[in-house]
């Protein structure tokens, strides 16, 4: 059995001075689950690894349960495969990303059992503001900068499921799957 490439979005570490974790102790941490071919990416939480276990649900519990214990913060982490990566980035909107100068691009990934459809039923974008599109997933939401401050992206941590999601921005995100599609 081959292994298969992942990548580990963590939620809330190394932010606002909360949940502090070492990028070195978090890839020792992944190669004593056993897991191989550890990378990280910047700071916010993004470790991308091999496995022979092919189930999501397993694999998510593993890291949560390993993240807690050897952490001290409740652990919460979406794991995405190569090909769903693959997929998060076909599926975004015409043009997503292209605009830097004038927009923010953010991809918000969908922790089951929350499903993108769901989620994309509770976000209400404001006219000339957001867009917000829902992939297989991932969430797109767009926004303008000069108007961020509108945007109701900043309103989605008071949605009963925000600890279900965890944002990349789109260079990021191009960033994890050009790692992922390496050999």
């Amino acid at each position: 059995m081959g292994e298969n490439r992942y990548v580990a979005l963590l939620r809330g570490i190394n932010v606002g001075g909360n949940n502090l974790i070492k990028m070195l102790d978090l890839r020792s941490s992944f190669a004593n689950m056993g897991f191989t071919d550890v990378e990280t990416y910047i700071q916010s939480g993004n470790v991308i690894f091999s496995s022979k276990q092919t189930n999501k649900a397993k694999l998510t519990k593993t890291i949560e349960k390993a993240l807690s214990d050897a952490f001290s913060y409740e652990s919460r982490v979406v794991v995405v495969s190569g090909s769903e990566m693959e997929r998060v980035v076909w599926q975004a909107p015409k043009g997503f990303g292209g605009d830097g100068a004038l927009y923010r691009y953010d991809v918000l990934f969908v922790r089951e059992p929350l499903t993108t459809s769901e989620a994309l039923g509770d976000v209400k974008a404001t006219p000339g503001v957001d867009t917000a599109h829902a992939g297989d997933h991932a969430l797109y939401f767009r926004r303008l900068i000069s108007e961020a401050a509108r945007s109701n992206l900043n309103k989605l941590v008071q949605r009963q499921w925000y600890k279900h999601i965890t944002i990349r921005n789109w260079n990021t995100t191009m960033k994890l799957h050009g790692m992922l599609q390496k050999d």
